[in-house]
């Protein structure tokens, strides 16, 4: 049967297109808890906190990832976070960004669920899981990643692991108890752009949870491209936060999840060796 796509806004300028019909979709679901939006966003890296809330309207997301320790410390450009959305439209998604080791980790996932907690969220268990020693290309420890997904699994929280596209341990990750699996595009604010496409394809096609490819993508282009893959949702802050115009940006990542996600539904066409006519040859006007 065809139908609108259940995330897909009948008021949007694509859907301007009379009598175009979507193959229909299913509502993104993580933990048991339903959204519309593909898109999930950050809050750091941007020029103001009006700038941030702009861009998040205009993303139309419906999840934002928040780091906990630069909430808690007032770090520069996190001062009136917690006040600046409106958490009743907004699901948080506390990060553990900062942390070094598993221990920490875990610690600071049980602050950022006291966090939501006092911002009306009370049933908010999510945490979006990083573990990450290197400070020079910012890429997960996978060993502390699953020794903290699993402590943290046992504690009732909803694991979201940020990890580097290893099908393997995102395997062993799901059968953690992890939520997603949320496997890296490239490195952390690069804006490289989809750099594990093999990888990402496998996790994809072995997976039991969501999918959600987090950090690297620099363009629409790329988001949509991850979205064909397969991947259920996306992550994207630095492409965003760091455009000329974050607002316009954000716009243009929502239509490009949004895109990428009803060519996934419809199907690409097979690829050739050789090329085949567009118009019929049977029938045609003798010369």
């Amino acid at each position: 049967m065809l139908t609108h796509p259940a995330n897909f806004s009948p008021n949007s300028a694509v859907a301007d297109r009379q009598n175009i019909q979507y193959l229909e979709d299913s509502l993104l679901k993580i933990a048991g808890k339903t959204f519309q939006s593909r898109l999930m966003t950050g809050t750091g890296k941007y020029r103001s906190i009006e700038e941030m809330q702009q861009s998040v309207i205009a993303s139309g997301c419906e999840i934002v990832t928040v780091a906990v320790r630069r909430v808690q410390t007032n770090a520069p450009g996190h001062e009136g976070l917690a006040e600046a959305l409106d958490w009743g439209k907004i699901w948080m998604l506390p990060n553990t960004a900062g942390c070094k080791t598993a221990e920490e980790a875990v610690r600071v996932a049980r602050l950022g669920r006291e966090m939501a907690k006092l911002l009306g969220q009370e049933d908010n268990n999510f945490v979006k899981l990083e573990v990450i020693p290197d400070p020079k290309y910012l890429l997960p420890d996978p060993i502390g990643t699953l020794q903290a997904a699993e402590q943290l699994v046992k504690e009732g929280f909803a694991v979201l692991p940020y990890i580097n596209a290893d099908p393997m341990l995102a395997k062993h990750l799901e059968e953690a108890g992890c939520a997603t699996v949320m496997p890296l595009a490239a490195p952390i604010g690069s804006g490289q752009g989809l750099q594990t496409i093999a990888n990402i394809k496998i996790i994809i096609e072995n997976a039991q949870v969501p999918i959600v490819v987090d950090a690297g993508i620099g363009l629409p282009s790329e988001a949509a491209q991850a979205m064909e893959l397969g991947a259920d949702a996306l992550l994207i802050n630095s492409a965003i936060a760091l455009a000329q115009n974050s607002p316009a940006m954000a716009q243009a990542m929502k239509l490009a999840a949004n895109s990428g996600r009803i060519a996934y539904l419809a199907g690409r066409m097979p690829i050739q060796s050789h090329a085949i006519a567009s118009s019929p040859v049977s029938g045609r006007i003798n010369e």
